[in-house]
């Protein structure tokens, strides 16, 4: 019984933290990483892209 119980639970916190996940992801994706990776503190310029 308490086998059972603790595979529901398992399933379920797996189905959830997967859920969160691709949530996470896709909000991350939003970001525009060509202005997170500049350099805004006058960095050279042949390391600018």
């Amino acid at each position: 019984m308490f086998a059972r119980r603790f595979t529901i639970v398992c399933l379920l916190m797996s189905l959830f933290g997967m859920s969160f996940a691709i949530l996470v992801a896709e909000g991350r994706s939003a970001r525009n990483w060509d202005q997170a990776n500049s350099c805004r503190f006058g960095c050279p310029s042949h390391l600018r892209h």
